[in-house]
């Protein structure tokens, strides 16, 4: 079977205990060595505190792996050795047996197929700034996959206004927690109002059931700010962005690479300021989608 579980998620699975879902892309290519085992030791961590089972999902010998265990992550933290596998890349993973790390596409995917409704990440993929713009394959999987999806907002290199009206094209509801503005990933908001806002586990889990109930077929995108003593102030923010992105564009980085560089980039220009921000913003949202989980399996 091309889909298996880990042990200890199958026996959750099996009991109808919390479960939240994570991306290994986040290990294999969002952070380096050795803070990418801190991001797996801090997002499981705060899972477990709040009464909940970590879910990471990747692509491991021939199989989409739904709770990876410490010995499968930790080859997912070693540089290099993890493809980048987005939803559409999923069969070729398989087919070849490759370590494949999943981006929010293919995790939200597998985790639907799992049965496993509450997910958590960092930033999202979208439409990223100029006037040929690269649109992320998160949007269209968040548009067709139900569940629901704490992050932090559009990550801090993407349009979050574009991505915003992306979004409200495809029909996915997205929804403050406790904030009536936009996260945006390092800094606490954009300049984007929000219509929907939330403010404890419980109304998020009463939102995730009535989507459930009415068989919407898309993900609830629900936007979690950093943490306030961990936010960086926007403009500094969006100056460092634009700067690596010219970074990039100069070094010709396209594709599935340049969402890693461009995050190495803002780390280096922000003298490692960026990173600390990102793994704050890592343990939160997982904190929040295990409340959320306990709250819908309650």
């Amino acid at each position: 079977m091309n889909l298996r579980f880990g042990e200890e998620v199958g026996e959750s699975l099996a009991a109808g205990l919390a479960i939240v879902a994570l991306e290994s892309s986040v290990i294999g290519q969002g952070l380096p060595l050795p803070r990418n085992r801190e991001c797996v030791e801090r997002m499981s961590g705060a899972i477990r505190a709040a009464g909940a089972v970590p879910a990471w999902i990747g692509v491991v010998d021939g199989a989409v792996t739904v709770g990876l265990t410490g010995e499968e992550l930790e080859r997912f933290a070693v540089a290099g050795d993890a493809t980048k596998v987005a939803r559409r890349d999923l069969p070729v993973a398989v087919a070849t047996g490759a370590l494949g790390a999943t981006t929010v596409s293919a995790t939200i995917w597998a985790a639907a197929k799992a049965g496993v409704a509450v997910g958590a990440t960092g930033g999202i993929g979208g439409v990223h700034p100029g006037d040929d713009p690269d649109v992320s394959a998160d949007l269209l999987e968040l548009a067709r996959t139900p569940g629901l999806l704490v992050c932090s907002g559009p990550k801090s290199i993407i349009d979050p206004v574009a991505t915003t009206e992306k979004l409200e094209e495809l029909g996915v509801s997205i929804v403050g927690y406790g904030v009536d503005r936009l996260p945006f990933f390092l800094a606490r908001a954009a300049p984007v109002e929000l219509e929907h806002r939330v403010d404890t586990p419980a109304a998020a889990a009463a939102m995730l059931r009535a989507a459930q109930e009415l068989d919407v077929r898309s993900t609830l995108l629900l936007c979690n700010p950093v943490p306030s003593e961990m936010a960086m102030d926007a403009g500094e923010v969006a100056a460092a962005a634009r700067e690596a992105e010219a970074l990039a564009d100069r070094a010709g980085v396209q594709g599935k690479v340049r969402t890693p560089f461009l995050l190495a980039a803002l780390a280096e220009l922000t003298d490692g300021r960026s990173l600390e921000s990102n793994l704050a913003l890592l343990e939160d949202t997982a904190r929040v989608a295990a409340e959320i989980a306990v709250a819908s399996a309650g």
